[in-house]
């Protein structure tokens, strides 16, 4: 649909109003924009169901900016991979009505859109493109495993100097991972830790 391909109507599958929960602004009330579709495949994806664009109906984005303006000054457009479409006209009309955007995207698509911070969650299956490096603003490694460390290494050197750091535990491996990601980050102090707090708080 020749909208979609412009980004003048988005595949949306959610919104709403929360508190972030991870990473720099944990703990911040923000209005989420879920956009459908992802073909990077993390097996530990916790919106399995955001994959498939089909499945969710392409919204104009007027009425999207209408519905995000009436809650919080700061906008997150996560997913699904945002990037996979073109975010410019979304964004340029936020920005037109006074609010922050932040997205949090793997990088695997092209960077396009206006962005007040970005949140760059590489993943191996897919790495982030050149721009998206440059560009962004905080990098989060989420840590599965062991070998997660070496990985979060090679990513935190393609980044800027002054991106911010994160190491997140994948949700249900966090008992096992955080006694060793507590340990790295006190011998690798240049990395924070980032929690998933809305799934301590029960809030989505």
């Amino acid at each position: 649909m020749e909208l979609v391909e412009k980004g003048e109507m988005l595949p949306l599958m959610e919104e709403f109003y929360t508190i972030q929960g991870e990473g720099h602004h944990t703990g911040t009330a923000a209005y989420f924009i879920r956009v459908g579709g992802c073909d990077v495949g993390c097996h530990w994806c916790d919106v399995k169901e955001s994959w498939n664009a089909e499945t969710h109906p392409p919204t104009e984005i007027t009425s999207i900016v209408d519905n995000a303006v009436k809650y919080a000054n700061t906008i997150v457009i996560t997913g699904g991979e945002p990037l996979t479409w073109n975010m410019d006209p979304l964004t340029q009309r936020l920005k037109e009505r006074g609010l922050k955007t932040h997205i949090e995207t793997s990088g695997a698509y092209p960077l396009t859109g206006v962005w007040d911070w970005i949140c760059l969650s590489p993943k191996k299956m897919k790495l982030p493109k050149e721009e998206v490096y440059n560009a962004a603003d905080e990098l989060k490694v989420i840590v599965y495993n062991q070998h997660d460390f070496k990985f979060a290494e090679e990513q935190a050197a393609k980044v800027r100097e002054s991106c911010e750091l994160y190491l997140q535990p994948e949700w249900s491996r966090r008992e096992k991972m955080m006694p060793e990601i507590v340990d790295y980050v006190m011998t690798h102090p240049k990395w924070k830790i980032s929690l998933q707090t809305h799934k301590y708080l029960n809030i989505p």
